[in-house]
């Protein structure tokens, strides 16, 4: 094989549509371009976006400002004060709090903030603990691992 002798499949290639050879040829007369207006006009090509003078569809939309951050963690949030539903003792870890229905998903991490007071000591494993919340419950004699 060679270069001089390569041919396309046939088929491959389609022919141009001839417009405006008389109408025998089946786009005579208008030549697909319709009856009258702008668009029938040889110079009434109109930019891409263009409503005909009706404020385009790109300028009634809001620009865009900063950006949404693709890789941004969202926590689910318990305060202290909800963690007293458990008893001196017992281990509170993202399955307790699901079962207890104080979070809502066990995919989404969870951070246990220090808003109310706690009476109940308890072992608390989640992924993130605010610092007023981890003094709180070691006072009150619980763990924070």
């Amino acid at each position: 094989m060679q270069l001089n002798s390569i041919q396309k499949k046939r088929g491959a290639v389609k022919a141009k549509r001839r417009v405006g050879r008389g109408n025998a040829s089946g786009a005579g007369t208008y030549c697909g371009r319709g009856s009258k207006g702008q668009g029938q006009r040889k110079s009434g090509n109109v930019r891409p976006g263009f409503e005909g003078g009706q404020t385009p569809l790109i300028m009634r939309l809001p620009k865009l400002k900063g950006f949404k951050n693709p890789n941004r963690l969202d926590f689910q949030v318990v305060n202290v004060s909800k963690l007293n539903v458990f008893k001196d003792g017992e281990e509170v870890n993202v399955l307790t709090l699901l079962e207890k229905k104080l979070i809502r998903r066990k995919m989404l991490p969870v951070k246990v903030l220090g808003n109310g007071k706690i009476t109940s000591k308890v072992t608390l494993k989640v992924h993130k603990v605010s610092k007023a919340a981890k003094e709180k419950i070691n006072a009150v004699g619980g763990k924070v691992l």
